[in-house]
């Protein structure tokens, strides 16, 4: 079975209740390529705003969740709030939280078995600095993460990986084609020792600096399946990357 192509928008800690509707009104008016799965992920204050006015056809994401039903865990969202709210999705491992929330490999994987279990999708996020680049790392730093998502998750069916090169996001730096397709083949040969399905079905995203420019040479690639978009997802150009392989 084809890997549906998948386009997800991180709006980070960004926006105001007038460029959110903007950036809506802008989807909801385009012409978008029914074969992407569309996911944004707003600040948590406009997931409503944005799951109430945005087009059925594009589902809403958290940026975070916690591994807790409910309880005095001030300033984390629940699962259940979340799904309570009509929202399906939740990214997890972003680099952004491991490096400067210090959120360890651990705790992404139980917060990822947490959420799948109870019924989201995530978006799982990896992903190697520069320094472990230069030392010849890469494979051997996702590899480390998602060792420790498999000792905590049996069903991968509401996992998409994407792939962020910590040193290619929000910096204009963007890994090659070639840099992305050999970390993306990687990644699916890992997965092979969870199974030869989940190797085959699971979808597997390039982050970092997507953008209108390079979305379609990266699309072109066997092992890349999709983007998660940063600081484009903001723009119109966000239209293009979704429609890049039209």
């Amino acid at each position: 079975m084809a890997r549906k192509f998948f386009v997800g928008g991180n709006f980070k800690m960004n926006g105001s209740i007038a460029s959110i509707k903007e950036i809506v009104d802008n989807l909801n008016k385009a012409q978008l390529d029914a074969d992407v799965e569309v996911v944004v992920a707003p600040p948590a204050l406009y997931l409503h705003l944005v799951r109430d006015t945005l087009r059925s056809t594009i589902e809403v994401a958290s940026q975070n969740v916690y591994d807790k039903p409910n309880g005095a865990f001030t300033g984390e969202i629940s699962v259940s709030q979340l799904k309570d709210s009509n929202i399906k999705w939740t990214i997890l491992g972003h680099s952004e939280r491991r490096t400067i929330l210090k959120e360890t490999d651990e705790l992404v994987a139980s917060k990822t078995k947490y959420a799948t279990e109870n019924g989201l999708g995530v978006i799982w996020c990896c992903g190697e600095s520069l320094e472990e680049r230069e030392a010849g790392k890469t494979i051997q730093v996702v590899s480390r993460q998602l060792e420790a998502l498999k000792a905590q998750v049996s069903d991968w069916s509401k996992i998409v990986i994407a792939y962020e090169p910590i040193w290619a996001i929000g910096t204009g730096k963007v890994a090659t084609t070639e840099q992305a397709q050999e970390v993306h083949k990687a990644i699916r040969e890992w997965l092979r020792c969870v199974s030869d399905k989940v190797a085959a079905e699971t979808r597997i995203l390039y982050g970092g600096s997507v953008s209108e420019k390079n979305c379609g040479e990266l699309s072109k690639q066997p092992d890349i399946d999709g983007f998660l978009v940063g600081g484009a997802s903001l723009k119109p150009a966000f239209v293009d990357i979704i429609n890049c392989r039209k």
